[in-house]
């Protein structure tokens, strides 16, 4: 696994960075590909936040976390993904038995036996209407996300409200 590491508002050592591309390479060994994990170090206020993102051919694999200490940061980021990628392993290998991609042999099976439910679905109109316009209905029906047809490119997009307090945008690629 190829480990990009970007820091923000500091210089990450390169103690640091081996100890983050050593933990990263064990969990390249689940994949049977090359795959590339986008690391990202930033501080701030004395807190240490660490992103990560594997892309494995259109599965991707996100985690977080803001510490004090930025190594148990690194740790409780290969746990969270570690996980994640145990519980894809458990809904994949009930779904599609012959799926070669991933070589989940070393992974533990999730505890999680649990089926992926849905126990709702909901159908609505899309109305065309800014971005300004979406986050306003969002936050009138206490929503953190919201699903609006954008009058200026004509596509369907999703307003959503980040752990941060601020609003992202997700937009399709066609």
């Amino acid at each position: 696994m190829k480990v990009i590491i970007t820091s923000k508002n500091f210089n990450a050592s390169d103690h640091l960075k081996k100890i983050i591309e050593s933990k990263f390479e064990k969990l390249g060994k689940y994949f049977s590909k090359d795959i590339v994990a986008n690391v990202t170090l930033s501080m701030e206020k004395g807190r240490q936040k660490m992103e990560a993102t594997i892309n494995a051919k259109g599965t991707i694999f996100r985690a977080e976390e803001e510490t004090s200490d930025v190594y148990a940061g690194v740790d409780k980021v290969v746990d969270k993904l570690a996980t994640q990628m145990s519980r894809f392993k458990t809904r994949l290998l009930r779904k599609h038995k012959d799926n070669k991609e991933f070589a989940f042999d070393d992974l533990p099976d999730s505890s999680e036996s649990e089926e992926t439910v849905v126990v709702k679905r909901k159908k609505f109109d899309l109305i065309p209407m800014t971005i300004e316009e979406a986050i306003m209905q969002m936050e009138l029906l206490e929503h953190n996300f919201y699903v609006f047809l954008d009058m200026d490119s004509e596509t369907v997009n999703v307003v959503y409200k980040r752990k941060d307090g601020d609003y992202g945008i997700l937009e399709p690629s066609y």
